[in-house]
């Protein structure tokens, strides 16, 4: 299997996206969730077991995984805060215990990497310009996350390919 660059936008509106040794999108994945019952409502939270199944399924070919190094949003609720707090390290805990090679990254350093600005749209513009063949992928306002996750994994896979050219 050739070596895979993984990017990460965690939550449960994130998303997993794939790289091939030649920047190729090769997959991507919303995140995977299961629906929990809070009060009367449902909502969706990342699934570690889920999680570990996708990852663990190509874990000898994974050369990178790049993971959005979030914060706390302005404006969140507490309860929201600590919502995506815990599916973020519920991410990095399934990386970690599955023994995976991990970097963290700002959303600023992969945005710069991509040449974009902090708008959302402009993710899943920059994904439909790079990835023509795929853009059906990144189509709708709801798929920023799969861009995001994407433009990241290409950000770890072009930090790979300057180390290379530079050594």
């Amino acid at each position: 299997m050739p070596p895979l660059y993984i990017g990460i936008d965690p939550g449960a509106s994130g998303a997993i996206a794939s790289l091939d040794a030649d920047g190729r999108l090769i997959a991507v994945e919303d995140m995977p969730t299961v629906p929990v019952k809070i009060g009367k409502t449902e909502r969706h939270r990342v699934s570690a077991a889920l999680l570990r199944d996708l990852l663990g399924a190509d874990a000898d070919a994974i050369t990178m995984i790049v993971l959005e190094k979030v914060g706390g949003m302005t404006g969140q609720s507490a309860s929201a805060s600590f919502t995506f707090g815990y599916g973020c390290g519920l991410v990095e805990g399934v990386i970690a215990a599955l023994n995976l090679p991990l970097v963290l990254v700002t959303p600023q350093a992969w945005k710069r990497s991509a040449g974009i600005p902090a708008a959302k749209g402009a993710a899943r513009e920059a994904a439909m310009r790079l990835w023509p063949a795929q853009a059906a992928l990144f189509a709708r306002v709801k798929d920023d996350g799969r861009a995001e996750a994407a433009l990241i994994a290409r950000h770890g896979w072009l930090t790979v390919a300057r180390a290379k050219a530079a050594a």
